[in-house]
């Protein structure tokens, strides 16, 4: 047998026996003290060789015993804390894989709560402040890699990053500060980088290390949803050594190349994320994309395409690192291609939200701020292609923002695509998510200079008296209204017509039912022949007015000419808009006598109207002055009241509008490209079936409504599919309970099944939210009547 190892191995085990036999707090401390030796850290040390045979073969065992003799009567032997204070200096000052890794197993296996535990927990706190995390890991990058060398670096990574789960678990109520994970996890960085900073004063002296063991604490943190702890103090430490210094940065380098696949997407997540622009980022990651196939598939595809909860400034460090280096740009042409079939392909138009449709319109436009005209053209019939299907695709959709975002990115990428050719320019509303989006692609102009030609030193002109000078052209009756609008060529007239028209319906309904069919005729295929002002609106609330004074016949011919040849889609909706329009205001009660104030008074009102409210307010005065009251009430006036005049015409709005949708005409196919209509065609149906609450006719209607979104519940159209879970709400919210379960329950059930899918798996957040909001009405509606049915 070797001496050395010999003489080491019979000194370790005499030591052992004294420390588990003797009570003699003297004989105790000698004993330490002379193990002390072989840990070099007094004035007469053991020869190297018996010091590394110690360290490698017996300190383990002088630790577990150590443990195994903590208790308050031991450490008592001696006064003021000597024995304590020695029997900590072995976790402290020894080999500190060692001694954490007998931390950790003494913690794990102490009862608790006891004196042992709280006494090792601070202890570990201790050895944690005093910076032997660094030496931990300091001791695995200078081993050679072999099995067991591969086996304790395992249990070591185990052990280091899951430090804080461990010691919760066992401390519960009294875990210590510093093993949150708040705490614990920025310590951790800043231990990495006093290890990094050791690795390169080793390479400048010519000494091997390796990194692999760093990469892989690294990567197991960002997988445990740490990275934000870790990299903030990581990256800006990184950004500051990198710069300029080719060994810092080869350093980070194979840091993240030895980072294992598994955790490399959450590492490079979190490294865009923590890295303040596409130039630290480009130094901290170099060619990565280029050398690692998972790190190309999450930097090209899942960060682009697979999720969207990047930030904009995440998005453009992401494709500014892309567009950095020569060896990366070709990444960057291709991503920009995909961006663009993507964003213009009409199944992703349908099948993903809006948000992450929005996130795929931005990350474009950076692309293309990035890519230079060369690259450009060299892709140039390829990337137009994409850009006309997308943009007629988008443009063919029914919600409002998905066709916004058409428009915005076609104006922007044809403009880089085809710069020499006409420019697309569109009408959009601009918000701020506009502003935003262009603001990615255009630079921000400069700001502007004071006006040489100012205009402040002018004095303006009084025009306050002035008024618009009008002739004595205004329309008498209906009858003069519907002359004017269809006849006269005198356009002042025509526009006087138009304004009194309302007023003229509203004060007149007999004279208006003589001539309601011919003048919602003429209102539906009006066209603005002047500048008049608010012309569409005008004539909207003459349309209402006329289907709400005669609304079973007027109702019954716009259901009808909705399905009619030779209508625009325009007119087609505005249909829809005029019977919902006119629908509430039957529906609304008193509504009669808030018409007849409406309505413009006409040339033969008597002139001592005016004068009936002001004897009448006299008249009341008095009586209230005379009059004694023992208790006031309210004084408020009380809402108005009335039948609900909806209920008897209800049908004739209602069923007309069901009874063609799935029959094309030459010029009209709601199941086809015109979806939009058949989105508001939903929305307006729903809309009639709430209105018509608790009308004898509310069944049949509900019971048809059902039919009709039963038969078009898959549709591909999210505005569609938004049309028919509100009209699933309105039959629920219209339609007695007692009723629907006595007439419907099939489709009741039916409905439930449908709902939950949409709730769960919709696409459109809209979507499931209006099928969570049908069903909480659902599980309301069967809440209600439980009660009621049982004994």
């Amino acid at each position: 047998m070797d001496p050395v190892a010999s003489a080491v191995r019979l000194a370790v085990q005499e030591a052992v026996h004294i420390l588990s036999s003797s009570e003699d707090g003297g004989h105790i401390i000698s004993t330490l003290q002379s193990l002390r030796r072989y840990l070099g850290e007094t004035e007469t040390q053991a020869p190297p060789e018996e010091q590394e045979e110690f360290s490698r073969t017996h300190f383990s065992t002088i630790l577990r015993c150590l443990v195994g003799k903590l208790s308050p009567d031991w450490l008592d032997l001696l006064p003021d804390g000597q024995l304590e204070e020695l029997w900590a200096s072995f976790f402290l000052e020894g080999p500190a894989d060692q001694a954490f890794l007998v931390l950790m197993e003494s913690i794990e296996g102490a009862a608790s709560p006891s004196f042992r535990l709280m006494k090792m927990a601070r202890l570990l706190a201790r050895f944690l402040s005093a910076g032997r995390m660094a030496a931990v890991m300091e001791g695995q990058c200078g081993q050679q890699a072999g099995p067991a060398s591969r086996l304790l670096q395992e249990t070591l990574l185990t052990r280091v990053v899951g430090l804080p789960d461990h010691l919760g678990n066992r401390l519960q109520r009294e875990t210590l500060a510093a093993f949150f994970p708040q705490n614990y996890f920025p310590l951790l960085g800043e231990e990495v980088l006093r290890v990094l900073q050791a690795v390169v004063d080793s390479l400048r002296g010519g000494l091997d290390c390796s990194v692999s063991f760093l990469s892989q604490v690294l990567g197991k943190a960002c997988v445990h949803g740490r990275q934000k702890e870790i990299l903030d103090v990581l990256v800006p430490r990184l950004t500051v050594l990198t710069q300029g210094n080719c060994l810092w940065q080869r350093v980070c380098w194979r840091l993240v190349e030895c980072v294992p696949d598994r955790a490399m997407e959450a590492v490079l997540k979190g490294l865009v994320e923590a890295a303040p622009g596409p130039e630290v980022l480009s130094r901290l990651l170099g060619n990565l994309v280029t050398k690692s196939k998972k790190a190309q598939f999450v930097m090209t595809q899942k960060l682009l395409f697979l999720q969207y909860s990047c930030s904009m400034p995440m998005l453009q460090s992401l494709l500014g690192y892309l567009a950095m280096d020569s060896q990366r740009r070709p990444l960057l042409v291709q991503a920009l291609k995909e961006l663009l079939e993507t964003w213009g392909s009409s199944s992703a138009i349908r099948h993903t939200p809006l948000e992450q449709q929005r996130y795929v319109s931005k990350a474009l436009l950076i692309c293309l701020t990035h890519l230079g005209e060369a690259e450009l053209r060299a892709s140039r019939d390829e990337l137009l292609a994409s850009l006309m299907e997308g943009v007629k695709s988008r443009l063919d959709s029914s919600l409002p923002p998905v066709r916004r975002l058409g428009m915005i990115v076609a104006e922007v990428a044809s403009a880089r695509l085809h710069p020499e050719g006409p420019p697309l320019k569109f009408q959009y509303e601009e918000d701020e998510l506009t502003r935003e989006m262009l603001a990615l692609a255009v630079p921000r102009p400069a700001a502007d200079g004071p006006s040489e030609a100012g205009d402040d030193e002018l004095v303006p002109y009084d025009m306050s008296g002035d008024g618009e000078q009008r002739g004595s052209k205004t329309p008498a009756y209906v009858r003069d209204c519907l002359e004017a609008l269809t006849a006269s060529e005198d356009w002042e007239r025509w526009e006087e017509a138009l304004r009194a028209l309302e007023g003229l319906v509203l004060k007149s309904p007999a004279a208006t039912r003589e001539v309601s069919l011919e003048l919602a005729k003429v209102l539906l295929h009006l066209e603005e022949k002047t500048a008049v002002a608010g012309f569409e609106r005008l004539r909207q609330r003459a349309l209402v007015a006329v289907t709400v004074t005669d609304p079973a016949r007027v109702a019954e011919y716009l259901a009808v000419q909705f399905y009619a040849l030779n209508y625009s889609l325009r007119q087609r909706m505005d249909i829809l808009d005029v019977l919902a329009l006119a629908a509430q205001e039957l529906s609304r009660p008193g509504r009669l006598g808030k018409a007849a104030q409406r309505g413009s008074p006409g040339p033969g009102s008597q002139p001592s109207g005016a004068a009936v409210p002001a004897w009448k307010a006299v008249v009341e005065e008095r009586v209230r002055r005379k009059t004694r009251r023992f208790c006031k009430g309210s004084t408020g006036r009380a809402a108005a009241a009335g039948p609900n005049e909806f209920n008897a015409v209800a049908g004739y709005f209602f069923f007309p509008l069901l009874q063609r949708f799935d029959r094309p005409v030459v010029t009209f196919d709601l199941l086809g490209d015109d979806q939009l209509v058949l989105g508001r065609l939903a929305h307006t149906l729903g809309a009639l079936m709430y209105l018509a609450v608790n009308t004898a006719v509310a069944v049949p209607m509900g019971k048809a409504l059902l039919e009709f979104v039963w038969a078009l519940r898959f549709h591909g159209d999210a505005y569609v599919r938004r049309g028919l879970l509100s009209a699933v709400s309105s039959v629920l919210l219209s339609v007695p309970a007692e009723w629907l379960l006595a007439d419907l329950p099939d489709e009741l059930l039916e409905a439930r099944s449908w709902l939950a899918d949409v709730a769960e798996q919709d696409a459109d957040e809209d979507c499931r939210l209006l099928a969570v909001k049908a069903l909480l009405l659902l599980e309301k509606l069967r809440d209600r009547l439980l009660p009621l049915s049982s004994p």
